[in-house]
């Protein structure tokens, strides 16, 4: 299923991991999010995609993560995290978030949400980050780069390093939002504006981000 759930082209980059999927299929029955939103960031087309934002891994608590990194159920609880991306991004663009903000959107404007691991158990955060998705994730990311210009917003020493081996993107590094970190680096790095000014110098159309 995680294979075919796959946008076409994202398949032919990665044909060989087929059977990796199958078993990262497999060791994950019991996990979150449920099995037909694993795969949700690779259902878009990456030849639409203009920017990265890695996470790390979905958020542990049921109900909550959606397949896309740092967004959320509509009508859940906002983790920490994602509400210093909001408070960062109206910063940032010194504006005011619309009350139906939801970051889900970012996926259909060209960018895309993902985590290096794309599963974890209930309540146990980073309980599948040693399971084999880092393998996929990266030679997906490393194939993205290699096909088009992109722009990778690399929070957190994790994103940094794997950034760091993705040729030809453009990367702006900073802390992670999660609330240990945002202070000493995430606010006031303006992601969002440095991003779009990347892209115009690249010639690529800005993301909508409200």
């Amino acid at each position: 299923m995680f294979f075919q759930q796959m946008h076409p082209t994202w398949q032919a980059w990665l044909a060989e991991y087929e059977p990796a999927l199958q078993e990262l299929e497999a060791k994950t029955s019991s996990s979150l999010p449920s099995a037909e939103l694993v795969m949700r960031a690779f259902s878009q087309d990456p030849k639409a995609i203009r920017v990265v934002i890695l996470g790390q891994d979905p958020y542990p608590n049921p109900g909550v993560a959606t397949g896309f990194a740092f967004a959320i159920e509509t009508g859940t609880k906002k983790p920490r995290s994602l509400i210093n991306i909001e408070k960062e991004l109206a910063d940032d663009l010194n504006t005011v978030l619309p009350a139906s903000f939801d970051l889900a959107d970012w996926a259909k404007r060209g960018v895309l949400l993902l985590n290096t691991t794309l599963t974890t158990l209930p309540n146990q955060p980073g309980s599948h980050s040693k399971l084999g998705w880092e393998k996929f994730t990266k030679a997906a990311l490393v194939k993205l780069a290699s096909e088009q210009q992109v722009i990778v917003l690399a929070w957190g020493n994790p994103a940094r390093e794997l950034a760091s081996e993705l040729p030809r993107a453009v990367v702006i590094e900073s802390a992670h939002p999660s609330p240990l970190s945002a202070s000493r680096g995430f606010f006031g790095s303006k992601p969002f504006s440095r991003a779009n000014s990347a892209l115009e110098i690249l010639g690529l159309e800005p993301i909508t981000w409200l």
